[in-house]
């Protein structure tokens, strides 16, 4: 008999639960025995794996996740938010806080937390998934074969463009020139992270021509260390391989753009997680 599995979406965007349906090779190996998304079920009953995808932004979010954990033999929290909290953590940001509990006679609407947390902060997961979202590929490794599989060290690895002797002496903003599909996008002037973030996604981004935001969060030389020491880092690799400004490359790096690794990273510093545990 095929051991069962359920899908815990908490807050979030439900990119992770499409990411899982286009893998579909695990239709007929393991059975779905939740996820609301696709199938109709208000109890969630015990499974052996349990995936989480969201973070814990409301109250409700917390008690389904109690409630789901112990249910399940195994817990693997799913994408980035449930990681580290992702965009969503961009609600953490005092002025956010404020405008929602400016409004305190909402109804019909989970009561907010004072703080968004990670899928760790509540209960211990066997396995961490990262990506924004984690492509097909990395669910069916958690799902079958986790030993077997592995990953790149950084997204840079993968993407496999060109370095050359190009030294830009400015930032190229986005799709406001032709990107030159074979050499690496910082030596063409473009914010990339991929040098410091953890592979594992076949770089479908750099690959087409937009810079590495960073979605599955720091690489294994980074995943226990501070924020700061990540930003020296980038910067680093931009000044041996660029003549950009080292203030234009450090505003950058805090910019919206890359608000979603930036938000994420501090919860990495704060959360130790074993490289071994993480896809």
């Amino acid at each position: 008999m095929s051991t069962s599995f359920a899908v815990l979406q908490l807050s979030g965007c439900a990119g992770c639960e499409v990411s899982l349906l286009n893998a579909r090779d695990w239709i007929g190996r393991r059975r779905l025995a939740y996820m609301p998304l696709v199938l109709s079920s208000e109890d969630l009953p015990e499974v052996d794996t349990l995936l989480v995808s969201g973070a814990v932004r409301t109250d409700e979010d917390l008690y389904r996740l109690r409630i789901a954990a112990g249910r399940a033999r195994e817990v693997v929290a799913v994408g980035t938010c449930a990681i580290s909290g992702g965009v969503a953590n961009l609600g953490n940001r005092d002025e956010v806080r404020a405008l929602f509990f400016a409004e305190m006679e909402r109804r019909h609407v989970p009561r907010i937390l004072p703080k968004l947390s990670p899928v760790d902060a509540v209960v211990p997961p066997t396995l961490y998934l990262p990506g924004c979202p984690p492509t097909p590929e990395l669910f069916m490794a958690a799902l079958f074969n986790r030993a077997g599989f592995q990953a790149s060290k950084t997204v840079c690895i993968e993407c496999g463009r060109t370095k050359t002797r190009d030294r830009p002496e400015r930032l190229q903003g986005f799709q406001q020139a032709v990107v030159d599909p074979e050499v690496c996008l910082i030596n063409q002037g473009y914010l990339c992270v991929g040098s410091s973030t953890r592979g594992g996604c076949r770089a479908p981004c750099t690959r087409a021509g937009h810079p590495c935001v960073g979605c599955r969060g720091p690489s294994d030389g980074f995943i226990s260390r501070s924020s700061g020491e990540w930003m020296d880092a980038i910067q680093k690799v931009f000044a041996r391989m660029t003549d950009i400004p080292a203030e234009d490359i450090a505003r950058a790096v805090r910019s919206p753009q890359l608000a979603l690794f930036v938000f994420q990273f501090a919860d990495y510093a704060a959360t130790p997680r074993d490289v071994r545990k993480v896809l």
